[in-house]
């Protein structure tokens, strides 16, 4: 096997350049790291992962926690996540949970401690004042994306905003007899991100002094066609529809087309997210940027491993309305 020794005669530096060229710690100089870089490309050399993590006592890994892995968001971050530790030469060691307490207490006190990881992200969990302490009692770097997340660095949307923008939209359009698909009022927490976007739609329809319409769903495709059909099937069937997901703006849609509703002409439909597929829906959104908050969480813990002093605040992340064919002005106006 080739040794460290061969690459550093190769690119005619030291064996501690060579450590601190492939390991992106410590001062070297671009052309020197790049010299370095192809001096290994050539000679096929990779680090010995046990080697750098007795030396550094880091093992390049970074934990990421998720409470969904088939719903486009999560995935998404997740991409964003990844290609930003790639670049730094870190891997991804995933934990999906679910919303029963004491498997998480699980993961959080025994799994995380159990498997050598630099630092932590977590993706939309809400988490509870004694969860967010087990996390930081890892003594690692901890960096939350979404959810409430008390003592934690956290980057997030500002939902709220969220859904008074997409209300905002569908109200200018003239539309007031409009309709929220998402969070449960009687389950979900007050702070969590479908409620906040719930309250952002129910103060911008007070504001208009117009009556809003509710009803729940899962945030899947499934999910928003079931709860859309029972709003036009209704009796005051709404003449727009804001779902909280785009996976349940896209079963809207659905559900519209079965109905033989033409979309936006006789029901406009926004989603929030940013969804691919929306794309090929001409759905109306609002855009979230789902890849750039992995790429900024995961940026935010290497600047922890890096040295930067932990901020635990919430960062807000961009969102952005991006209108496309599934939105017009209502019928009548």
């Amino acid at each position: 096997m080739v040794g460290i020794d061969e690459v550093a005669r190769r690119a005619g530096v030291s064996t501690a350049t060579v450590s601190r060229a492939l390991s992106g710690r410590g001062p070297v100089s671009p052309s020197t790291r790049e010299r370095v870089q192809a001096a290994a490309d050539e000679l096929g050399y990779v680090v010995s992962a046990p080697a750098s993590a007795l030396a550094t006592g880091r093992t390049r890994a970074i934990g990421v926690v998720v409470p969904f892995l088939d719903r486009w968001f999560f995935s998404t971050v997740l991409a964003g996540i990844s290609d930003a530790l790639v670049r730094r030469g870190y891997d991804i060691t995933l934990y999906s949970v679910s919303g029963e307490r004491a498997e998480r207490r699980r993961v959080f006190d025994d799994h995380l401690r159990r498997r050598r990881i630099d630092g932590v992200i977590t993706i939309a969990l809400e988490l509870d004042g004694g969860e967010s302490a087990l996390l930081r009692g890892l003594g690692i770097p901890i960096v939350a994306i979404a959810g409430p997340t008390p003592l934690l660095t956290t980057l997030t949307v500002d939902d709220l905003a969220v859904g008074r923008l997409a209300t905002r939209h569908l109200l200018d359009l003239g539309h007031r007899r409009i309709a929220h698909i998402g969070a449960d009022a009687t389950t979900d927490a007050v702070s969590s991100v479908p409620s906040l976007r719930r309250r952002g739609f129910t103060e911008e329809m007070d504001a208009a002094g117009a009556a809003p319409q509710y009803t729940a769903g899962d945030f899947t495709i499934d999910g928003g066609s079931a709860a859309a059909r029972d709003l036009l099937e209704g009796a005051d069937p709404p003449t727009a529809i804001f779902a909280a997901s785009d996976e349940m703006a896209i079963g809207a849609v659905l559900a519209a087309r079965e109905l033989g509703l033409r979309v936006p002409e006789d029901v406009s439909i926004i989603g929030v997210d940013g969804n691919d597929l929306g794309r090929w829906f001409g759905l109306t959104t609002i855009d979230q940027f789902a890849r750039g908050q992995g790429e900024r969480a995961a940026e935010a813990v290497l600047a922890e491993l890096d040295g930067a002093e932990p901020v635990t605040r919430r960062g807000t992340l961009p969102f952005a309305l991006l209108e496309r064919g599934s939105t017009a002005v209502a019928p009548g106006c």
